[in-house]
């Protein structure tokens, strides 16, 4: 039995053309939102390598949870 805890628990880092296409968006705009702060975590793993974690982009996706467009949100 595992009896990690699950801050312990390793997700699976996606690739943002993966991690894109996981949110149904385009990379372009993952990448912008990357630039302007308003996406998902990300790590940096070396200069040009960065991945997304899946946990971190089902969390994103859950807060932008909405039942009608009056609510106030995300863009």
């Amino acid at each position: 039995m595992n009896t990690l805890s699950p801050e312990l628990v390793i997700s699976r880092k996606l690739s943002v053309v993966e991690a894109a296409r996981h949110l149904g968006l385009s990379k372009s705009l993952l990448d912008k939102l990357r630039l302007t702060g308003g996406g998902p975590a990300y790590l940096k793993l070396g200069p040009r390598r960065v991945v997304y974690d899946l946990a971190d982009l089902e969390q994103w996706a859950t807060e932008r949870r909405r039942r009608s467009t009056s609510e106030g949100g995300a863009r």
